[in-house]
């Protein structure tokens, strides 16, 4: 790809493939250190490792730009086996070459971790902010199964980059794809995209670098085929998403049934479905930045559009969580009107009319 973001592009690849790697050692481990956050959503050691590996990395690179993260150090302050296991496991990473781009010693880790724990995109004026989420999908990625790795860039809150790591995912995968359809070659994958110049994906192994597709799957076709999530999430309105599929007419639900929302919209860009629609339960549930930004990216590039529920722009800038926007409903350009208009009379069908005033 030929673009203003060649050293960027470079530096993401080299450090999902070290980001994979570390993962891919954990998720071979009986113990994988796992733990409830205070939010009783579940973190690893991996977690915490690969959020300070990216940081150390792009912060030696881009000394000047800024990060968002979804862990915070805190943890790892309280339990010192725990941060001893993180430590452990980035020195195992290091290599002579890069010796100076990787965290020095256990605190260097956690105030790596920390310089993106409280910190959120912002808007017009506000530059270049990383984005990462080190472990999306931590409760399929603990099960074996399908997870992901998301490296996005931010120029004053707009998508310009997304890299999405995808460790345990063919770029040969088929749908219907579900959370168990691992890799079996495990070679893995990377799905990346920079604004204006297409979305591709390649081999995640350094050696076949040269094997890059490009990606143009949601520009083809009038039928609507659903990527979503039917298990192990509960934020969703009960009994919207299968009555959507059904007024348009989709071929199967719930077609390609993923847990990780980066994995999903990576799926899209693949082509392995071409539509995805999440009404949350509640208006005050909102979705958190580091699943989605760069990764949305990769289906606007391949000719994919995307709002909320009401058909507003996502704005990456609100937050860490994306408190302007409630939901999503995404499609190929030329269908997502179409989309939009069934999400909305079913739920007024349903009685949930008031999930559609601004």
């Amino acid at each position: 790809m030929d673009s203003p973001y060649a050293k960027e592009l470079a530096t993401s690849f080299r450090a999902l493939q070290r980001a994979a790697q570390l993962s891919q050692s954990i998720a071979s481990a009986a113990d994988k250190g796992v733990f409830e956050k205070d939010d009783l959503s579940p973190v690893t050691v991996a977690d915490f490792a690969i959020q300070a590996l990216l940081i150390a990395t792009f912060r030696h690179a881009f000394p000047g730009d800024r990060f968002v993260g979804e862990e915070d150090a805190s943890g790892l302050r309280r339990n010192e086996l725990l941060l001893s296991r993180v430590w452990d496991l980035l020195r195992e990473t290091r290599h002579d070459e890069d010796e100076d781009a990787l965290p020095q010693s256990r605190e260097h880790v956690c105030r790596l971790i920390d310089l993106a724990a409280s910190t959120a995109p912002g808007g017009k004026g506000s530059g270049r902010t990383w984005v990462f989420d080190p472990i999306d999908g931590t409760r399929t990625y603990v099960r074996g199964e399908l997870y992901a790795i998301n490296v996005a860039l931010l120029v004053d809150g707009e998508q310009v980059l997304g890299s999405v790591g995808c460790p345990n995912m063919s770029m040969d995968a088929a749908a219907p794809l579900g959370n168990r359809d691992i890799d079996p070659l495990g070679s893995g994958c990377i799905v990346f995209a920079v604004r204006g110049h297409g979305a591709y994906v390649r081999s995640m192994a350094a050696a076949d670098e040269a094997v890059v597709r490009p990606l143009s799957a949601a520009r083809e076709g009038d039928d609507v085929r659903f990527v979503t999530c039917v298990g192990m999430v509960d934020s969703a309105l009960d009994g919207v998403h299968e009555a959507v599929a059904d007024r348009l007419g989709a071929a199967a639900f719930p077609g390609c049934d993923l847990v990780p929302w980066v994995l999903r919209w990576a799926t899209l860009a693949l082509g392995l479905g071409n539509t995805t629609v999440w009404v949350y339960k509640r208006r005050d549930r909102y979705a958190k930045v580091w699943d989605h930004a760069g990764a949305m990216l990769l289906f606007q590039e391949t000719g994919g559009k995307i709002t909320d529920v009401l058909g507003r722009r996502i704005d990456l800038a609100a937050g860490r969580k994306l408190s302007a926007n409630f939901g999503f409903v995404a499609a190929p350009e030329h269908l997502h009107a179409r989309v939009l208009d069934a999400v909305h009379q079913v739920l007024r069908e349903q009685g949930h009319g008031d999930m559609l005033t601004a």
